[in-house]
């Protein structure tokens, strides 16, 4: 076995702290600090979670009221020990092409698009701290048989725990955070289009 490079040690007998992903650039891409421990993303993406993400910010980018924007691919310091980086959420926080990170008060929306080595991540681990960190919105989409389904849940303010607000399939319709219609099977259209072709 070879020995691993000298930026996978941690540099301090605790672990890893979240202002350390902002000084690690041997870092693969989208690596995650989770409970002061990285979590690199080593599985190779499908594109149906490329098309998900991708169908899910743009769609945002047409509902979010002003003062709100969709981002994809960027950190939340949740505190000392986690920084995870969700597939898209919606911040009220002011652009700037700099940023690296967001806080959690800067968050009304997380939406994680489960990939096979996120699952545990995705539905106990990160649900459980964005949760806690107070984020008051949270999506979780799951591949239904090619087609995408989102669990909705809101923070609950007297538990700091989530509480299911609806499972959608086909179209997404909510309330809050702001007006939401979505066409969830228009996300993988391209799939859908290629499955008939096959067929």
């Amino acid at each position: 076995m070879s020995e691993l490079p000298d930026w996978m040690y941690a540099p301090r007998v605790e672990g890893w702290i979240a202002d350390d992903l902002d000084h690690l650039p041997q870092a693969p891409r989208h690596t995650e600090l989770i409970d002061g421990a990285l979590v690199f993303m080593m599985s190779p993406q499908r594109p149906w979670h490329s098309w998900v993400v991708s169908g899910l910010n743009t769609a945002l980018e047409g509902l979010v009221p002003d003062g709100m924007w969709p981002e994809r691919e960027i950190a939340i310091k949740l505190d000392r020990l986690n920084r995870p980086e969700p597939d898209v959420m919606v911040v009220t926080a002011e652009p700037d092409p700099d940023r690296t990170r967001y806080d959690p008060a800067d968050v009304l929306l997380v939406i994680e698009v489960v990939s096979p080595e996120s699952v545990h991540r995705d539905r106990t681990v990160k649900f459980r701290k964005y949760a806690e960190a107070g984020i008051p919105h949270y999506w979780i989409v799951e591949d239904e048989d090619g087609l995408p389904v989102v669990h909705v849940y809101e923070l609950d303010q007297a538990t700091s725990a989530y509480a299911s607000a609806g499972i959608f399939r086909s179209k997404l319709e909510h309330p809050v955070p702001f007006p939401v219609v979505i066409d969830l099977d228009h996300l993988v259209s391209r799939w859908k289009r290629a499955k008939r072709a096959a067929d």
